[in-house]
């Protein structure tokens, strides 16, 4: 049974999320805060231990924690599991320490959290080794793009996803807290989150794209999203029209994830879409995929499923192997976490994993936001140039308020 450690280790006491982000920061420990859509619900969970493996960790067997992934399955930056050593939720007020956790260390946190109010909040961790990044212009970034159009017409693949970044200053009077607090208003139908590890680095972002999920029902569950709009003018989808080269790039999502269950011989699933959904100031198309666990005899699906995904055709391309080599030849930079996946794993909710979209990295003075297109036969470079911006603006927003 956990126990609530408040005051003196009692159970009970109340704490604010800026006293236990406070004191994570000042004892150095890493820590993952999230809101899962349409929630109200802000949960936090502190790892004294992080662990990194070199592959995608199994979910079912998991302790309760955060999972913390990069785009490449097996490139040079680990897939980081932060066990809920401490837990905390919104609404309680509450924070709860794991049976397993080092009493020790439980006990100081909590001793941290209560003066925590007290003095300047601590820097957030940034980068031990910081990765390569070099913002294209447009120029560039149409040029790779061209070059996209011309492999996809030669049939080397049939779509591919380029990304690019744009390094800002921060704002004068930036606060993690205060950014986090208005992505939580900005983006309801997101998954919003902050994550924080020592020599990892810290990154904030406000995502659409749910990769798999298995909730309390033991309903897995996942998504193909692609296919990009600026929101209509009323703020509604009714009047949505979309072209051809979306219908197509959704459609090779569809495509991909009905392959994975093909793979995995699943044929019990049910299918809903494609719909328009809102995501901040753009519209998607969306179909969703379910799959009831306790009708099929199926108890590795998430795993089996996540291994298959990532990285999806939504972030990566089709096929996986010539999308990711193109990715990596004419990119430009490291992708680094930016469009791989995070979520909570095993809580008391289930496991939500995400993919790591409408992002920025926070380094000392700059933060380093992210966006990419799906590029297909039909592509103008142009446009696509244009799409990156639009989903920059989620991030710009959020700095654009301090």
């Amino acid at each position: 049974m956990e126990q609530a450690v408040g005051i003196g280790g009692e159970t009970g006491g109340h704490y604010t999320l800026e006293q236990v982000l406070t004191a994570a920061l000042r004892q150095q420990l890493a820590i993952a805060v999230w809101r899962l859509p349409l929630q109200t619900e802000v949960q936090a969970c502190i790892s004294f231990a992080p662990q990194s493996t070199p592959a995608i960790p199994a979910l079912e067997p998991s302790p309760a924690g955060f999972l913390f992934c990069p785009f490449e399955t097996e490139g040079e930056h680990g897939h980081i599991f932060l066990k809920a050593d401490i837990r905390y939720s919104s609404l309680t007020g509450q924070i709860t320490t794991a049976p397993d956790a080092p009493a020790t260390k439980a006990s100081l946190f909590t001793e941290v959290v209560m003066q925590s109010e007290i003095g300047e909040p601590s820097a957030w961790p940034i980068p031990a080794k910081p990765t390569r990044h070099a913002d294209r212009n447009e120029e560039t970034f149409t040029a790779a793009a061209s070059l996209a159009v011309d492999a996809i017409r030669a049939e080397t693949m049939e779509k591919v996803v380029l990304s690019r970044t744009s390094t800002t200053p921060l704002p004068a009077g930036f606060s993690l807290l205060k950014a986090f607090e208005k992505m939580l208003a900005a983006y309801p139908n997101a998954f919003v989150s902050l994550v924080a590890i020592p020599g990892v680095g810290t990154w904030l972002g406000a995502t659409p794209e749910i990769l798999v999920s298995v909730d309390q029902q033991q309903v897995f569950k996942t998504v193909a999203l692609a296919g990009t709009q600026p929101l209509c003018e009323d703020g509604s989808t009714a009047n949505a029209i979309w072209r051809q080269k979306e219908i197509e790039e959704q459609g090779m999502v569809e495509r991909y994830v009905l392959s994975c269950f093909k793979k995995l011989r699943l044929r019990e699933y049910t299918e809903v879409g494609p719909r328009t959904v809102i995501a901040g100031n753009l519209m998607h198309l969306r179909t969703d995929f379910k799959v009831d666990l306790k009708e099929v005899d199926f108890p590795t699906l998430g795993t089996d499923m996540l291994r298959l995904l990532h990285p999806t055709s939504a972030v990566c391309g089709l096929p996986k192997e010539p999308s990711q080599r193109f990715i990596l030849d004419h990119e430009g930079y490291d992708r680094c976490y930016y469009s791989g996946f995070l979520g909570p794993v095993n809580s008391e909710a289930g496991t939500y994993l995400f993919v790591n979209l409408r992002c920025m990295q926070l380094l000392e003075h700059e933060a380093v936001l992210y966006a990419g297109a799906g590029i297909t036969g039909e592509s103008s470079p142009e446009k696509e140039w244009q799409e990156t911006r639009h989903k920059l603006q989620t991030m710009f927003k959020i700095l654009s308020e301090f």
